[in-house]
């Protein structure tokens, strides 16, 4: 493994050299506002606190000012590494930088940090320092225990070479990796109680000062509850998406005909878009696309009662789209009151003349687009309200034939939103999109999905970060 050295910090000098025989770890951000030279640990004084020996014959003022200038270092050092922590997003990335300032902090350049939560809620997994993956699989064959404990330095082994009473397995993988001694210190928060070890290792003999142990110890404090709550979000965050998940079809059905394909991306805050595809009697496949107001775990419980209920609905009459979506308003109505929906309902049955039969309605919800060799239009729904927003829901029914090789795409507006621009330069961004597919992606539409996203929401918009959901559901008709 090739060296690289760890970005030195603002007060920090690594107590003990280290030989070339680790990877690089992964660069700290740097704050723009704190330079790493702006405050040095003056080297009389990187063993400790102590008072250094006066400056001349009686002069006591000198070992005063040298003992305050060490606390101020110590203060500007422990400043700069929480604000890193504070900047960070997310608990990966806390992990990774409680690793890289710990490694600072202890003069290491390599170590890896164990995320074992007490609660057994997870999640265990371990980040690495200067590690690669085959060296992490190497050390998890030494047991946790032996690498977080030592003798009478606590989590310290001094030299793992020569150390008596070291485990032979233990000191076969530290031979086999150039690791010549270790310091290890438990992760216990106040609010989650212990969520694991963090252990750096040295290329030589050699142990941190107790200074730095104690600025180590300070640094912990307040780490630990930072990755604490990194935690907390993130298990709510997988909760939600996995939640979301669960209320979405796992797949798509296979019908005679008709080959589906679909694209959904949740915003942050878990919103109310939604998508079905379900098979209907003699061979009908219905297809349905909406959104309820608001965002998070209400309007994701709300999302999935409205979704089942439709489904419902769709089997008693999915014939009649005008229909299940007034069977779908008044359930709203009645159980939602504060809270209105969009909602776009195709009903899909082969034609006895060839091509598909489609009829359609839709609720304050945005037009499919009809894609085929001789023709790219949007299908004109009637303009009709959301949902509960006014009190009597009703628009007329769309009906259309659909030849062999065309397709229909349903989506939502966060497609549109998700582009920047004015709604009508967004509709004509994604009919262009569309039309410019050539004919073998027209075929395929999984293709399609990918051309038409990548065409209208380029670099990675349709996965970034925006509060806005995306759903595009493609049904291809042969």
């Amino acid at each position: 493994m090739s060296p690289a050295d760890v970005g030195k910090v603002a007060g920090s000098e690594p107590s003990s050299s280290v030989r070339p025989q680790t990877a690089a770890p992964p660069a700290s951000p740097a704050s723009p506002a704190s330079s790493p030279s702006s405050v040095l640990v003056p080297p009389a004084q990187s063993g400790g606190h102590e008072a250094l020996p006066p400056r001349g014959t009686g002069d006591h003022s000198g070992a005063v000012q040298d003992r305050l200038a060490a606390w101020v270092c110590d203060l500007s050092l422990l400043h700069e590494l929480t604000e890193r922590l504070a900047r960070t997003s997310g608990l990966d990335d806390a992990v990774h930088e409680l690793l890289r300032a710990g490694a600072t902090l202890v003069g290491a350049r390599r170590g890896l940090v164990a995320l074992a939560p007490a609660d057994g809620l997870g999640p265990e997994t371990t980040v690495a320092l200067g590690l690669g993956h085959s060296d992490l699989g190497t050390l998890e064959t030494v047991p946790q225990a032996a690498l977080a404990t030592g003798g009478a330095g606590g989590g310290l082994h001094r030299d793992l070479l020569h150390e008596p009473g070291l485990a032979p397995r233990h000191r076969e993988v530290a031979a086999h990796l150039g690791l010549a001694a270790s310091y290890a210190v438990p992760l216990t928060a106040d609010s989650g109680g212990p969520l694991g070890t963090a252990v750096w290792f040295y290329d030589e003999p050699a142990e941190p000062p107790d200074r730095r142990r104690r600025l180590l110890a300070l640094y912990l404090r307040f780490a630990t509850e930072y990755v604490a709550r990194c935690l907390e979000l993130a298990r709510v965050r997988d909760g939600s998406a996995a939640l979301r998940a669960e209320l979405l079809p796992a797949r798509l059905p296979r019908v005679p005909g008709v080959r589906t394909a679909v694209r959904h991306t949740a915003g942050p805050r878990g919103g109310g878009d939604w998508y079905d595809a379900l098979p209907l009697p003699e061979g009908a496949l219905g297809l349905a696309v909406g959104g309820v107001t608001g965002a998070g775990p209400g309007a994701v419980a709300a999302m999935g009662r409205l979704r089942a209920s439709l489904r419902a609905y769709a089997v008693m009459e999915g014939e009649d789209p005008v229909a299940v979506l007034a069977d779908l308003e008044l359930l709203l109505r009645m159980t939602e009151p504060a809270r209105s929906a969009t909602a776009l309902f195709v009903h899909a049955a082969a034609h006895s003349a060839g091509g598909h039969r489609i009829t359609l309605a839709g609720a304050g919800h945005c037009p499919p687009l009809l894609v085929g060799d001789r023709r790219c239009e949007y299908v004109e729904t009637s303009l009709s309200a959301p949902l509960n927003m006014l009190s009597c829901w009703e628009a007329p029914g769309v009906e259309l034939r659909v030849r062999p090789g065309e397709s229909l795409l349903l989506f939502t507006d966060g497609l549109l939103h998700r582009t920047g621009e004015p709604t009508d330069r967004a509709f004509t961004r994604l009919h262009a999109a569309a039309r410019s597919a050539p004919a073998a992606v027209r075929a395929d539409p999984e293709r399609l999905a990918d051309h038409v996203l990548g065409a209208v929401l380029p670099d990675g918009r349709d996965r970034a970060e925006h509060p806005e959901d995306l759903v595009l559901l493609v049904a291809h008709f042969e």
